[in-house]
């Protein structure tokens, strides 16, 4: 059996914004483009990534108005990178060592070209368990 990559499940969409974004303009391009998270931008820079959860976690949770946070104030500033040829091993490995659930993922010149997140990872070891079954 070959072994999968990265490569081979990640999202290919990336979404940036930049820091002053509003939480509930972020929220409404996630649901456009059917992602669960953003990069956010200062200028040219990553600055951090924010996911629909640190929007409900830090914002709707504790009663800020979505409207009233930007992305800056809530970004996750750690940012977690995987290059594309890694196996789905290295991916969860990396994921349980740095306490994420999702990681961007990069070429070998360290370009954004996609994120992986747990649930990724989940669908392909739910169809490996159904291909081993039948």
């Amino acid at each position: 059996m070959a072994t999968v990559r990265v490569a081979d499940v990640m999202t290919k969409r990336i979404v940036y914004l930049p820091a002053e974004t509003p939480l509930d303009e972020a929220a409404r391009a996630m649901a456009e483009t059917d992602i669960g998270d953003v990069v956010v931008t200062d200028g040219a820079n990553l600055a951090g990534m924010v996911t629909d959860r640190d929007i409900v976690t830090r914002s709707v949770a504790t009663n800020r108005k979505p409207s009233s946070v930007t992305l800056g104030e809530v970004a996750v500033r750690e940012i977690v990178i995987i290059e594309q040829s890694a196996t789905l091993k290295e991916a969860a490995e990396l994921m349980r060592r740095r306490s994420v659930r999702r990681i961007l993922v990069a070429d070998t010149d360290r370009q954004l070209v996609g994120i992986i997140a747990m649930g990724d990872l989940a669908l392909i070891h739910e169809t490996a368990t159904t291909a081993q079954r039948n």
